[in-house]
Parts: structure tokens; sequence; C-alpha cells
């Protein structure tokens, strides 16, 4: 049994799973961002665009966003605050931070979502994103040091051109 990616600490299959494969509705704002953020993890790139609100569908760039899932390492989710967004609720927001792994770079994509609850099922609305300063997960490569290629000559000669 795997843990959810969305750190709640109950196992996938009885946490996001069930509502990333249809078979449930999240409960709450709260809920939905976490199978949002699990989706990312299990590459569920069609359950990412389907939770949006029907505007919000046409303003994504599939390819661009799966592109992000696939080529990330998702490291963890953590939720900061909620405002509303509980199961009696019509609107509702999540803050929250997602903690990845792309190139090389380590970054943590902090965001606050505004969700919308419509015909009885919570959508992503939009979000805004606060800005953070991306940390390198491994030492930089020096201009003269021998290139990371294996080419055997000095990075600058090399992959740094």
């Amino acid at each position: 049994m795997k843990n959810c990616h969305c750190g709640s600490g109950r196992e996938y299959s009885a946490c996001c799973q069930p509502y990333i494969t249809g078979k449930e509705n999240p409960p709450t704002a709260e809920a939905l961002m976490r199978s949002r953020y699990s989706a990312y993890v299990e590459r569920e790139i069609d359950y990412i665009i389907n939770t949006c609100v029907h505007r919000g569908k046409d303003d994504i760039d599939y390819k661009s966003t799966r592109d992000w899932s696939e080529k990330s390492k998702w490291l963890g989710l953590k939720i900061i605050s909620t405002q509303k967004g509980g199961i009696s609720d019509k609107e509702g927001t999540v803050e929250f931070e997602a903690t990845y792994e792309r190139d090389g770079l380590k970054d943590i994509h902090h965001e606050t979502g505004k969700f919308k609850k419509e015909n009885e099922q919570w959508l992503y609305e939009e979000g805004h994103i606060s800005p953070r300063t991306i940390v390198r997960s491994s030492p930089k490569t020096g201009r003269n040091e021998p290139c990371p290629c294996g080419s055997g000559k000095k990075y600058k000669h090399c992959c740094a051109v």
C-alpha cells in the first residue's frame, strides 16, 4: 500500500485516487487541491483540466501542463491555509506550496487558489502565484571544471557554450 502523494497520511487508494478516477467527487476545496497535486504526480493531466471551471479550460496549455507533470520530481505538498471551501460552501480559497525538482533545480510553487462549487462539484477557478527564489539542488559547475557530460573538456568549452 502506498501513501497518498498529497501528504494526508492516508493510503492513495482511499484518499485521492477515487477522485482522480471519477468514482467520487472531492467534498471540499482542500480535498480537490490535494487531489490535483496527486494528479500532477500521477501524470493524470485530464483530471487537472477537467477540474477547472469551464471558462478556464480554454486557457490551459495541455502540452505544457503534461511536460511540467512528467519532467518534475514531485517532493511534497504543504497546505498553508484554507478559507471557506467546506462541504456546504459554494467557494473557497486554499493557499499551498508544492515542492518539486526539475532539471536539477528545486523549486516551490506557492499559490493561493480560488475554488468554486458548480453543480455540487468543486472546481479550480484561478490562482495567484507568489514568486520564490529557485534553489539549485546540486552544486553549480564552474567554468573551468570538467564538464559534467563526461566529454573530458572544461565546462566553458563544452556544454556552457
